[in-house]
């Protein structure tokens, strides 16, 4: 179920009236200003199962208050368990390549499965490749995943991802965006895929990169997930070999994660990653 609040931030959002998460927490941010708005008719999302949450509910996720307004999420729409993003101690974000091969896919599932046995919710994206692993491997291995969508619920991409997205709920698991309305622009559009990226880390406790190239050279939106982990104080892993990874240019930006302090991935540190400090 949607709370009333949540659905009048919603009714507010679709007519254009709060117009950004800057604008929100500038000038909306008042339970009472909020209560006076008209409220939307919300009843064709609940029928579909997709439920409202906004910062005013008590299950709405805790942010850490340090994270600029600007980026700070006041609405989600999701399905499945929401308690789910408050549990940081347990979420471990795995993100990398839209284009692995099949090494770096095994590689991969080898990764979450040791992440699940060590009772780690798997986050990420829901995109093509490393993403999609990720869910898949972690479902496989009978733990629960949360995808983080830049999409709203009606328009998921890539589409072949849908039936998923419904095993993930039916598993336990969270499906959630902050995109309750439809893009304005292509600008729009494209910006969501990158704003996404911020909040798989902003509900984990560390993010893992697989593997993908840096900026200029076919990246992928991996860089932002991990620039937003140092910049939110969230510990950073990289997957990597040197014996097999230290000309590939798939692994660049793993290279320059380590450089800039990313542990990597081995099978002690995925054992002691628990104990890593949570902000």
């Amino acid at each position: 179920m949607s709370s009333r609040l949540a659905q009048k931030l919603y009714a507010a959002l679709a007519c254009g009236e709060i117009k950004s998460r800057s604008d929100f927490w500038r000038n909306y941010f008042d339970v009472e200003k909020i209560a006076s708005m008209p409220q939307a008719a919300s009843a064709d999302l609940e029928k579909r199962g997709i439920n409202l949450v906004c910062c005013f509910d008590e299950d709405f996720p805790h942010i850490n208050e340090q994270i600029k307004p600007s980026e700070r999420p006041f609405l989600l729409a999701y399905e499945g368990d929401i308690k789910m993003l408050n549990d940081i101690g347990h979420n471990v974000a795995v993100v990398g390549s839209l284009i692995p091969d099949e090494r770096i896919s095994a590689r991969e599932r080898n990764v979450v499965e040791a992440l699940v046995k060590e009772k780690f919710n798997i986050v990420s994206g829901m995109a093509r490749g490393c993403d999609t692993v990720a869910h898949r491997a972690c479902l496989d291995a009978g733990g629960k995943t949360i995808a983080i969508l830049p999409t709203t619920f009606e328009s998921i991409y890539p589409p072949e991802n849908a039936a998923l997205l419904d095993e993930i709920v039916k598993s336990g698991g969270l499906v959630v965006t902050e995109y309750a309305t439809e893009p304005k622009s292509y600008k729009e559009k494209i910006a969501r895929f990158i704003e996404r990226d911020r909040l798989q880390a902003m509900f984990s406790r560390a993010v893992a990169l697989i593997a993908s190239h840096v900026k200029g050279e076919g990246d992928s939106g991996s860089r932002h997930a991990m620039h937003k982990a140092a910049e939110y104080d969230v510990s950073r892993y990289v997957m990597y070999n040197a014996s097999t990874d230290e000309l590939a240019p798939i692994f660049a930006l793993n290279r320059a994660q380590m450089r800039a302090g990313a542990k990597v991935l081995t099978p002690t540190a995925i054992n002691h990653m628990c104990e890593d400090p949570i902000d």
